[in-house]
């Protein structure tokens, strides 16, 4: 049984969200808060296995709040659910921890798709937040020499000729967000095909999570889609 604790100061929202997981089957709410202090004070008594953790709250932010926890705690997973869209508030979030990032209008079905993707152990972010990443990544990156540009424009051309076309369509739903079990229905193939191309993805392009696709997805949309 997986549990789950909310903190967020609207108390509607609080309550809808913690309907929506109680009618699921395996999950239950361990605790509400209208404050990450309550929920810091209760933790050592009220461990959840998820913690939706609200971002703009009053007295405290959920980023402090994550902050404080990661200092002792690098386990609990926690989800940032939000209505914020501004990016640097995205990159602190995964900077300082965070499992997953949602905007507070993701559909029900899709919030408890996420909370399966995070106890699975993957780092779940929504479309935008995906973008967001890969923008950042592009910034980040040091000044190439010409040389380093072409010998990078080389192993993208071999990575892309390296893959099938059902990787390449596994690969653009993975940059939207999809979980193996809505790729296979998209592509109306069997999960355990879907999971198939995704190891067969990870290896070629040598990267090591969904999130690191979703990145190089991304990045290189226009080869991909062409």
């Amino acid at each position: 049984m997986c549990k789950v604790s909310i903190v967020d100061d609207h108390a509607l929202f609080r309550r809808g969200v913690a309907d929506i997981i109680r009618q699921e089957q395996g999950y239950v709410v361990l605790a509400e808060y209208a404050s990450g202090a309550d929920f810091l004070q209760d933790l050592p008594e009220q461990y959840p296995d998820v913690l939706l953790l609200d971002l703009q709250m009053p007295n405290e932010s959920g980023l402090e709040i994550l902050k404080h926890i990661r200092q002792s705690d690098q386990e609990l997973k926690v989800i940032i659910l939000t209505a914020c869209e501004d990016e640097q508030v995205v990159i602190d979030a995964i900077q300082l921890g965070a499992n997953g990032f949602l905007p507070k209008d993701t559909l029900p079905e899709v919030i408890l798709q996420k909370l399966h993707d995070v106890l699975d152990g993957q780092i779940i972010l929504h479309g935008q937040g995906v973008n967001i990443l890969a923008r950042q990544v592009r910034r980040v990156q040091p000044q190439l020499s010409e040389t380093e540009s072409w010998e990078i424009d080389q192993q993208e051309q071999q990575d892309l000729a390296d893959m099938t076309a059902r990787e390449k369509e596994t690969l653009l739903l993975i940059a939207k967000g999809l979980n193996n079990k809505l790729i296979a229905r998209e592509l109306g193939i069997s999960d355990g095909t879907v999971k198939v191309y995704v190891k067969s993805l990870l290896r070629k392009l040598n990267v090591h999570s969904r999130l690191e696709l979703s990145v190089w997805a991304h990045q290189h949309l226009k080869s991909l889609r062409s």
